[in-house]
């Protein structure tokens, strides 16, 4: 039989703007929450382009109240006049067509540096938008051109004058693309405070200017201003604001033939790094070339000092990498002319001269302020060489663990209780609080692929220990023994047991404080657990209400009111009580009324609110059925989209420095509700 003709009818050619709505991932990396806060950035990153070329010095970012965002800037406005080859306005070129824009040509292009080097930015915003807007202020008039799913609604026209310049661009997220349209406000300022660190001198603001929002405590509309003239000096003495820090900030900047490097870093006395870089003002968190580069660099010059001044002595081996980085905050910054990213959403470098580049410049820069400032040098050698002491004991301290493992028998503590199913995709871990719970826990649970981990009281708060004083606690040894993948440098990531870790811990004050101390102990030394969605927090009821035989069960005290009210029960005839007895009320007195009436009238209901204080107190069907059960649990991911406000508020919450925990309380106190809880 012969094969069917393959043809140029078989072709499907995705005209303009369609590949984007057709395979949106592909472009913005997915349409949930990141994805839809990543149409700002396309945007805002264009502004930037603009101000790194010198033509910007504001961008103002405002939430309108019908849920569309306006991203205003004062730089040169995107041309209008008609491009020589598309016939048609250079702006509706711009925003309709994918790899256009100011960034391919060579030395005489619109940019010299760019973020948007895929120049698929305002074209993919234009087609993930249910209409968009765009307003040039260029050459004394106003320019408008109006779009609706990335199709323009008309020619682009003059509407009037103006001696403003600049480009004004106003999109609403289409609701047939994303899975919700609401933006966050956190998320916006935090990448907005980061870009005005490392664009010295220019202002990036927001407004909010919805009249409904969810941070109900706001009032409309807010105003906030970021400008920074110490540039990424700045942003390090903001990220260490909460530890105690080793000397000042080292500052240095350098341009060569390969791109301009700048890095700021400063050493404090927590055992955990903090370093990020960017590209072109692009956050590379997968980091890339230009971070190996900084890291070698680090290591190479910190030993050639202890080396020529005699701090490591001669029979000493080197610092290593991670000995040098342990305390280490910094931030890296690289501009290039043609930067290789991973992806559209420019994740990772991929150029490979960036490496020597800023291995050169840090090894020069780094070591001429060691020489020039030899007191604050030693301070950071001694702390390498604590680390480096430190890592020694931790390695004896986790080959000990290692050890104790293989003799408990396939390396599993004695009081987990292990699922049968050996898939580490179909297992989860349940980390209870306690033995009472945890003999509920492992009689309810579903024994082929729910395992259970009872932990002891409060574990150690790793924010304030080093890795060989956590190897000595029996309750995070157990946890590190259960999960398989070891720690530290012979972490193992496929090696993992299983493929959800479940935080289950009681609803009040000392429950919360467990499961923020294992929280931290997983974000500092398993944040691939994190990264991939993989560490839940189970949520148990709060109360059991009952109404004859039917039992319902309120994870709040807003649900229990609506359970009650559904029951026709009122707020206020509710007692306190555990059990409260409610009559339906006869329209005339018992007394006055016939036998046949009696009879008919409704029979008093007898409804029962049981509080649970603890997981102890259910009984195991009851912890499988609000709590375990796949099919009907809820549980809470834990995410990591923001590392930088995660890393502050664990500093904050768990280490050492008292002053800024205490200015957290105070500032949200009044927040707190159901303090007992």
């Amino acid at each position: 039989m012969a094969a069917p003709k393959y043809t140029a009818s078989q072709i499907q050619v995705l005209e303009g703007l369609e590949p984007v709505r057709k395979r949106p991932g592909m472009y913005i990396g997915s349409t949930d929450a990141r994805g839809l806060h990543h149409l700002v950035y396309e945007i805002v990153d264009n502004s930037i382009d603009e101000a790194m070329a010198g033509h910007c010095t504001t961008i103002l970012v405002t939430m309108e109240d019908d849920g569309s965002i306006s991203v205003e800037d004062n730089g040169r406005g995107i041309p209008v006049d008609m491009h020589p080859t598309a016939k048609k306005s250079a702006l509706e070129v711009v925003l309709t067509t994918l790899h256009a824009g100011g960034k391919f040509g060579g030395d005489d292009s619109g940019y010299k540096v760019s973020g948007g080097l895929h120049g698929v930015g305002s074209s993919v915003v234009n087609a993930l938008s249910s209409k968009m807007k765009a307003t040039v202020f260029l050459n004394g008039n106003i320019y408008f051109q109006e779009y609706r799913r990335g199709k323009p609604v008309a020619d682009v026209k003059k509407i009037g004058k103006s001696e403003k310049r600049g480009t004004l661009i106003n999109f609403l997220p289409d609701t047939e693309i994303f899975d919700s349209v609401i933006f966050s406000l956190d998320a916006l300022m935090t990448r907005l405070r980061q870009q005005a660190y490392l664009t010295r001198g220019i202002t990036l603001s927001i407004m909010d200017a919805r009249t409904k929002r969810p941070e109900e405590d706001l009032q409309y509309p807010l105003l906030y201003r970021f400008h920074f003239e110490g540039g990424i000096s700045a942003y390090v003495s903001h990220l260490n604001e909460s530890k105690e820090r080793i000397g000042e900030v080292v500052w240095f900047e350098k341009d060569t033939p390969d791109g301009f490097v700048e890095v700021a870093l400063q050493y404090t006395q927590t055992f955990q790094e903090h370093v990020v870089s960017f590209a072109n003002n692009i956050h590379t968190a997968e980091g890339g070339h230009h971070l190996t580069g900084l890291k070698a660099a680090l290591t190479r010059t910190i030993n050639a000092y202890a080396r020529k001044y005699g701090i490591l002595k001669e029979k000493e081996e080197n610092l290593t990498a991670d000995d040098v980085r342990e305390g280490l905050t910094a931030v890296l910054a690289v501009r290039l002319k043609e930067p290789q990213f991973e992806g559209q959403t420019k994740g990772k470098l991929g150029n490979a001269e960036m490496k020597t580049a800023v291995e050169t410049v840090v090894n020069d820069k780094l070591s001429q302020y060691m020489e020039e400032n030899p007191g604050e040098a030693k301070d950071i050698v001694a702390k390498c060489l604590l680390a480096a002491r430190a890592r020694m004991a931790a390695r004896a301290a986790r080959d000990s663990v290692i050890r104790k493992g293989a003799l408990d028998g396939m390396t599993l503590p004695g009081k987990l209780a292990d699922c049968s199913n050996r898939d580490p995709a179909q297992c989860e871990i349940y980390i209870v609080e306690g033995d009472s719970a945890g003999g509920s826990a492992k009689q309810g649970r579903n024994r082929e692929f729910q395992a259970i981990l009872p932990l002891k009281g409060k574990i150690l708060n790793v924010e304030q220990a080093r890795m060989d004083k956590m190897l000595g606690n029996n309750e995070v040894k157990a946890l590190i023994i259960a999960l398989g993948m070891g720690i530290g440098e012979v972490k193992d990531f496929t090696k993992l047991r299983y493929h959800r870790v479940v935080i289950m811990t009681d609803a009040d004050v000392d429950g919360a404080h467990i499961r923020t101390l294992l929280l931290t102990l997983l974000y500092r030394y398993f944040p691939e657990l994190i990264e991939k969605g993989m560490l839940y927090i189970a949520q148990p009821p709060l109360y059991k209400v009952q109404k004859d035989r039917e039992i319902r069960y309120a994870f709040s005290d807003v649900e229990k009111a609506a359970i009650m009210k559904e029951w026709g029960v009122k707020e206020e005839e509710t007692k306190q009580s555990d059990e409260e007895e409610v009559a339906a009320k006869p329209e005339i007195g018992e007394d006055l009324m016939s036998d046949d009436a009696k009879k008919a009238a409704p029979k008093k209901r007898k409804i029962t609110i049981q509080r649970y204080k603890g997981l102890g107190e259910m009984n195991p069907q009851q912890l499988w059925e609000t709590t375990m059960d796949p099919t009907v649990r809820v549980m809470l991911r834990v995410t990591m989209d923001d590392a930088e406000r995660a890393d502050l508020t664990f500093t904050t919450l768990m280490g050492a420095e008292v002053a800024p925990r205490k200015k957290f309380i105070q500032t949200h106190a009044k927040a707190v509700k159901n303090l007992d809880i």
